[in-house]
């Protein structure tokens, strides 16, 4: 015959005198607290969010377009300004973040990725053969231009798969772009100078053209602002490695 066995409970957080008797003498463990269900709150409604420039901020580029027919809008001069305005912003950051880095091409990409650029997009060509110890260094100092000048588009292309039986002798070569035509070639590492140093490239870039655009400076900065930029930036790097060897030397 099956052993049944039941237990009968009280209501949850409910207790007898009894039960309070025996917790005071310390014959039982400190009543739980009764359950109580979290507070209902409502979800947010976001028609009845206030309309201003924080409003504004949390949109992404495509809700800032949608806005154009918003009626409440029409009625505030000054969020309609500000929601033009963070458009603009957020097209121009676009714009910039779309290099960044050195991008590998072939012979078949040449026309697309560089002659048939936008014509406000300088295009840096290198021409390199992997294991040229040359190509190495020169693509180094060309990797950290291209994040600090994501304006500019850096591409590298093996160079006889851009000009058939190109010698080697004259790797790695440069050539400049803009606006479908060749603006400047350095053919060979000495074209940069003792020591080839990203500062260095920048200014041999920049000598005539500006080539280099952080994206920041405007959509047509002038050669000379964007070398006394460069200058400024090798400045700050000389007094960093200065101050880096003070601290190198005091803590010994």
């Amino acid at each position: 015959m099956g052993d049944y066995h039941f237990v009968y409970k009280d209501l949850e957080g409910a207790s007898t005198q009894w039960d309070d008797i025996q917790r005071k003498l310390g014959n039982l463990p400190p009543k739980p607290p009764a359950f109580k269900p979290p507070a209902f709150t409502p979800a947010p409604d976001e028609s009845s969010a206030p309309k201003d420039k924080s409003w504004i901020d949390n949109k992404t580029e495509d809700e800032l377009e949608d806005l154009q027919d918003d009626p409440d809008l029409d009625d505030d001069r000054f969020l309609e300004d500000y929601r033009k305005k963070r458009l603009a912003e957020m097209r121009e950051a676009a714009k910039v973040a779309k290099f960044g880095s050195v991008i590998p091409i072939t012979g078949s990409d040449f026309v697309r990725e560089v002659s048939q650029a936008p014509s406000d997009v300088w295009v840096v060509v290198i021409l390199y053969k992997d294991g040229i110890p040359e190509c190495t260094l020169l693509m180094r100092c060309l990797e950290e231009l291209a994040t600090k000048y994501p304006a500019t588009k850096f591409v590298k292309i093996i160079s006889t798969d851009c000009i058939p039986n190109y010698p080697d002798r004259n790797l790695p070569t440069l050539l400049v772009y803009n606006n479908g035509a060749v603006k400047a070639n350095h053919v060979g590492i000495h074209s940069f100078g003792r020591r080839c140093t990203p500062e260095g490239v920048a200014l041999v870039l920049c000598n005539s053209d500006p080539v280099l655009n952080d994206g920041l400076s405007g959509s047509d900065p002038s050669s000379k602002a964007v070398i006394d930029g460069v200058r400024r930036s090798f400045l700050e790097k000389v007094v960093k490695a200065h101050e880096d060897d003070d601290d190198g030397f005091s803590s010994d």
